[in-house]
């Protein structure tokens, strides 16, 4: 994993402050980390928090700076432009990985809808997802999470979890984000899987 780019996009979920833990998770293995945050996300953690984390801007806002000072590996720092943020971020990242992720924004991935940075970035981004859901399970269970979630991974998106257990509603059932060691293995697995196909081409 060492030098390979990492965006961690985070959304308005209870389990937003697990996503703090995955930075680190993959900082310790020698990723460059970008996190990209929902308007949502920023409710549960607020973007201060992973800036001094990741050591990366924070990107959360599609009409803020759109050149923001990356501290990436050289390979990648060439291929920034530094005209269009969540375009540049989908240049050089080597696995977008999305934790936790919402019903609502496993949905408007699928319906193509871009309303904020992280979906955005997503819609320009040809790397590997992978998608950790995480909500209430009667959500989980709806038929339209589910229709999404094939979907997603119709695709060609990798989903990572739910667990089962405790949830912040005090229920218990499927819902729990995944744990953080199976994000990482996740991640880990997909980019050993696109480095193998870039050799086979």
């Amino acid at each position: 994993m060492r030098d390979r780019v990492i965006a961690v996009g985070v959304t308005g979920g209870i389990a937003a402050y697990k996503a703090c833990e995955l930075v680190r998770w993959l900082q310790q293995r020698g990723a460059a980390v970008i996190v990209v945050m929902t308007r949502g996300a920023t409710e549960f953690v607020t973007p201060l928090t992973f800036q001094p984390l990741s050591g990366n801007p924070v990107g959360f806002d599609l009409w803020g700076d759109q050149a923001p000072r990356f501290q990436l590996p050289p390979a990648a720092m060439k291929k920034l432009h530094g005209r269009v943020e969540h375009v540049d971020v989908a240049e050089v990242v080597d696995a977008i990985v999305i934790a936790p992720a919402t019903a609502n924004l496993m949905a408007r991935v699928v319906h193509g809808e871009a309303p904020d940075a992280l979906t955005s970035l997503v819609l320009a981004c040809r790397a590997p997802l992978l998608v950790c859901p995480a909500m209430d399970m009667e959500m989980w269970r709806q038929p339209a999470t589910q229709d999404n979630l094939r979907a997603l991974r119709g695709r060609g998106a990798t989903i990572v979890g739910p667990d089962t257990g405790y949830l912040a509603s005090g229920l218990a059932g499927p819902g729990r984000l995944a744990s953080i060691e199976a994000i990482g293995a996740a991640v880990e697995r997909s980019l050993t899987m696109r480095e193998s196909l870039k050799g086979v081409r």
